[in-house]
């Protein structure tokens, strides 16, 4: 049983985020990312810039119908397009979403009507319908990307499986957008990676392309670029509402934004799923953490589990890859723990999975004087086959004798190994953290090499 389990660790490939040209998907929930059509916009790459073309040819393609007088036809396409679910970004803990209601469709699709340069020319970026559409937001300008580019992204989610070996099985695709037909199609029999646990399809996305937030979004705009004083000039008055309903009769002041927004495109650059700490953050973090006394006095153990929360993934990243922070109660004990993902990117992590077969790895945090006894039974029940046998306390002091020999017989009665990271070894880490000279993962691999010459 893996803990948040990724499409790579579910088929055993061990790959690194940090190493792989896509995000790696999720299978029971989305990636916190979205599509940013701006990404394709500005990048260098003439692929990428013909492929926002088409993108923004298919948007306006809408604008097209509905003055034809197909505005239904035009409508439809663009309720399609507003949910793609087969990528997983987004926000959703169960990858799946919900499209728009026919009557937002049609105030999307107005837009060509009502404000004369998209009569006129259509949209340059269709990310500019969240300044003039209540209720259209990043998740709304992502999943319309992504069903528009949908065709591409086939081909790269195959060769990326072909390239890891990621197992794939002949699928229906819904709704893969036909730009000789303009219109949305379903293919058969496409080779693509499948969700084990309900055999949906999944899409890969380049990370190149992903955002937290589009380049050109509402919150930018309002914050920097809204002449709200005139709009209102009591503060408390200026609602979404009556800002979307100024844009509507000013554009100039929306196109003014969007031509500050290509000027400083250079300053866009893609969001990694995880970044690490800066190395003064990292100082100031273990600083508050010597400070702290053992114990719950004062609410010490929260404390401590949320600095450590806050330093290991960054100073462990990108040999491991953060999975969450798990909460679980052991013989009515509450205990913290950080999961991270084992890419087996070196050879104690390689090892760790050979040995203990640790598709992830557990670190346990304990802001205690000493571990005891009791730590190490709930650990012992913690390591299973199911999560592997290889655990770290994340503690305050080294091991007690006793201790340590509790450790070893743990090891050669049921070949479980748990090592210990103290303040003095975290403290190593935030210096070779800073010094960039080694990695911090060689502190946690000198633990397990003194722990192994202890054992018989």
């Amino acid at each position: 049983m893996l803990i948040r389990p990724r499409l790579t660790d579910y088929h055993g490939i061990h790959a690194a985020q940090v190493d792989l040209d896509f995000a790696i998907p999720f299978l029971d929930e989305d990636i916190p990312l979205y599509l940013d059509p701006f990404m394709l916009w500005r990048s260098p790459s003439q692929q990428d810039q013909a492929m926002h073309t088409g993108l923004v040819n298919a948007f306006n393609h809408l604008g097209l119908l509905a003055s034809q007088g197909k505005e239904d036809e035009a409508i439809a396409t663009l309720t399609i397009a507003s949910e793609c679910d087969e990528v997983g970004l987004g926000s959703s803990l169960t990858r799946k979403g919900k499209r728009i209601g026919p009557e937002k469709a049609k105030e999307v699709i107005a837009l060509f009507k009502a404000i004369p340069q998209y009569q006129q020319n259509g949209f340059r970026h269709f990310e500019e319908i969240q300044f003039f559409v209540e209720g259209i937001s990043k998740d709304r300008i992502s999943d319309i990307s992504c069903n528009f580019l949908k065709s591409f992204l086939i081909d790269f989610t195959i060769d990326q499986c072909e390239k890891l070996g990621v197992p794939t099985q002949p699928c229906t695709v819904e709704h893969v957008y036909d730009y000789r037909a303009n219109r949305f199609v379903q293919e058969h029999g496409v080779a693509l990676p499948v969700n084990p646990e309900n055999g949906a399809p999944i899409i890969l996305v380049p990370k190149r392309w992903m955002r937290f937030a589009p380049w050109i979004n509402y919150d930018d705009y309002y914050e920097k670029h809204c002449p709200q004083d005139e709009i209102s000039h009591k503060p408390e008055d200026l609602t979404r509402v009556k800002v979307l309903s100024y844009n509507r009769h000013n554009y100039g002041v929306v196109e003014k934004y969007i031509q500050a927004k290509e000027r400083s495109f250079e300053d866009c650059e893609n969001d990694p799923l995880f970044s690490q700490i800066p190395v003064t953050s990292a100082k100031r973090v273990f600083g508050q953490i010597k400070k702290l006394p053992t114990g719950k006095t004062g609410g010490a153990d929260i404390k401590y589990e949320n600095l450590v929360g806050r330093l290991l993934p960054s100073l462990l990243y990108p040999k491991l890859d953060f999975a969450q922070e798990q909460a679980r109660t052991d013989d009515g004990v509450s205990i913290r723990d950080l999961i991270f993902y084992n890419t087996r990117s070196t050879p104690l992590l390689q090892e760790l999975m050979d040995d203990y077969a640790s598709r992830q790895i557990t670190f346990e945090m304990k802001n205690v004087a000493e571990i005891g006894r009791i730590h190490f039974d709930q650990i012992n029940r913690y390591l299973t086959d199911d999560l592997g046998k290889f655990g770290v306390f994340v503690t305050r002091n080294p091991l007690k004798r006793a201790e340590t020999a509790r450790a070893v017989n743990l090891w050669a009665g049921q070949r479980k190994a748990v090592i210990t990271l103290t303040d003095s070894d975290l403290e190593q880490m935030v210096e070779v953290f800073d010094s960039k000279q080694r990695d911090p993962i060689d502190i946690l691999n000198k633990k397990y090499v003194d722990f192994r010459r202890e054992c018989p």
